[in-house]
C-alpha cells in the first residue's frame, strides 16, 4: 500500500500545502492588479474626510461649470435674437470654459490627488492637457477683453460703431483671440521648452524663461492692462455723460408766495 504523504515528512522537511500555494498566488495576483489598475494612486495615503469633502466640491464645481456654459451655448444657438453682437463674444467665452471643464479640470484633479502631485498618465496625455489648459484659459481671458472693447466702442463711438461694423470687428476679435491662444499653447510642442519630465513624473507648463515671459505677458498681463484701461475709459465716459445731463437738466423755480 502506498504511504500517504503528509505536509511535513519525518525528516522535518515541510512541503507547502495546496491551500497555501493558492492563497499566495491570489495575493500576488491582487497585488499586481492593484498596481496596474491603480498606478496613478500608488504611494498615496488613504484620503481623509477633509480631502474627500474638497474632492466632492471640486467635482461638483467641474460639473456645474460644464453644464452652465453648455446651457449658455444652447441658449445662444436656439434663440435667434442672440445671433448677434455681443452674444457671439459670450458664446466664444462659453466654448473655452466648456473645454476647460471637460478636458482640463478632470485631469487636474487626477494630478492633485496622486501622491506627491506626480503625473502618471504618460507624455502624450500630458502634452494634450497642458496644450488645452493654456489654449482655453488664454482664450477665455482674451474673450473677456474683447467683450470689454466692444462695450467701450459701443458707448464712446455710437455713430461710427454701427451694427455691421460691430459684427465684423467682433468676428475679427474672436479669430485673433483663438489664433493668439493657439500660438501660445502650441509653442512648447514645437520645441520651446519642455512640459513633461519622465524621471520626476512631472507635467507642467514650460518653465523656459523666454516662454514664461511671452506666455504670461500675452495671456495675462497684456489683456489685464487692456481691460483695466478700457473700463477706466468707460467710467470716465459715463461720468462725463452724467455731468452733461445734470447741467442740461431744467431746474424748477421756487414758488413765489404772495404776502
Amino acid at each position: 500500500m502506498a504511504e500517504t504523504l503528509s505536509p511535513c515528512s519525518p525528516r522535518g522537511q515541510c512541503q507547502p500545502s495546496m491551500d497555501a500555494n493558492t492563497s499566495s498566488a491570489n495575493m500576488d495576483a491582487n497585488a499586481s492588479s492593484s498596481v496596474v489598475g491603480g498606478s496613478v494612486w500608488r504611494g498615496r495615503e488613504p484620503f481623509s474626510i477633509f480631502t474627500v469633502l474638497i474632492l466632492t466640491l471640486l467635482v461638483l464645481l467641474t460639473v456645474a461649470t460644464f453644464l452652465w456654459n453648455l446651457l449658455v451655448l444652447a441658449t445662444i444657438l436656439r434663440v435667434k435674437a442672440f445671433h448677434r453682437v455681443p452674444h457671439n463674444l459670450v458664446a466664444s467665452t462659453a466654448v473655452s470654459d466648456v473645454l476647460v471643464a471637460a478636458l482640463v479640470m478632470p485631469l487636474s484633479l487626477v494630478k492633485e490627488l496622486s501622491a506627491g502631485r506626480r503625473w502618471r498618465l504618460g507624455r502624450e496625455l500630458c502634452l494634450v492637457w497642458v496644450c488645452f489648459d493654456v489654449l482655453c484659459c488664454t482664450a477665455s481671458i482674451w474673450n473677456v477683453t474683447a467683450i470689454a472693447l466692444d462695450r467701450y466702442w459701443f458707448i464712446t463711438r455710437q455713430l461710427q460703431y454701427t451694427l455691421l461694423a460691430r459684427r465684423r470687428i467682433s468676428n475679427v476679435m474672436i479669430a485673433l483671440t483663438w489664433l493668439l491662444s493657439a500660438a501660445i499653447s502650441l509653442a512648447p510642442l514645437l520645441g520651446w521648452g519642455e512640459t513633461y519630465s519622465p524621471e520626476q513624473e512631472r507635467c507642467q507648463v514650460s518653465q523656459d524663461p523666454s516662454y514664461t515671459i511671452v506666455s504670461t505677458g500675452g495671456a495675462f498681463y497684456l489683456p489685464l492692462c487692456v481691460v483695466l484701461f478700457v473700463y477706466w475709459k468707460i467710467y470716465k465716459a459715463s461720468k462725463f455723460h452724467m455731468g452733461g445731463r445734470r447741467r442740461n437738466a431744467v431746474v424748477p423755480l421756487p414758488e413765489l408766495w404772495a404776502d
